[in-house]
């Protein structure tokens, strides 16, 4: 009887498929190199964690290069596009509230999926860097354009010479505040630590 059981739990797995199967591989992947690093992810590990046999994995992904691509892509354009969602035009004339607003909004998103932020925001490591770095170009990019209008309509002097190094401290402090809240789970709600964040940065960019 237990013969016949594990033969119809693995028809049941292969009947799944590689394309309903491949989001389930890639979550197992995260969640491996969230806790033990990229390196530990290979198929043999992904396999065991989700109690099938190596081949069902191999019919979602070729290799492991292609896996861990796929892994980076999927939560980088997570990331990237959360971040531009919350990085949306606003009044020029921004005031603190407005800066407010955009940390709670940006920290309530690294809050709904910290694995993703854990593995590509800033990570050292050589397979995630270079992905990281396209990202957050993306970001910066977006920033300075908010931003520009915005100096302007303060009256900050010489502000396009000023507006790379602002630019930078904004969004050095998006980064900052997602690794603290992600480091120190339980001690700061998004809610409290964008007020706080929100409302330093703009003084910071406010007085230039």
């Amino acid at each position: 009887m237990g013969s016949d059981s594990a033969v119809k739990v693995r028809r049941r797995a292969r009947h799944l498929g590689p394309e309903r199967r491949r989001p389930q591989v890639l979550d197992t992947a995260l969640a491996i190199a969230v806790e033990h690093g990229i390196a530990a992810v290979t198929m043999a590990a992904i396999a065991e964690r989700m109690q099938v046999t190596r081949p069902v994995v191999y019919a979602c992904f070729a290799d492991r290069v292609e896996l861990i691509e796929a892994l980076i892509r999927r939560e980088e354009s997570y990331l990237v596009s959360g971040v531009l969602e919350v990085v949306t035009p606003r009044e020029v004339n921004a005031d603190e509230t407005v800066f407010v607003e955009g940390f709670r909004a940006l920290l309530t998103k690294a809050a709904g999926r910290p694995d993703a932020w854990r593995l590509v925001y800033g990570n050292p490591d050589p397979a995630v860097a270079d992905s990281f770095g396209r990202g957050r170009a993306l970001v910066v990019e977006r920033c300075a354009e908010l931003l520009r209008p915005t100096l302007r309509a303060w009256g900050t002097e010489d502000a396009d010479g000023k507006l790379p190094v602002l630019v930078e401290q904004w969004v050095s402090a998006g980064e900052g505040a997602v690794r603290a809240l992600l480091a120190d789970e339980g001690s700061w709600t998004p809610q409290e630590l964008g007020a706080f964040v929100g409302a330093a940065v703009y003084r910071a960019l406010r007085h230039a």
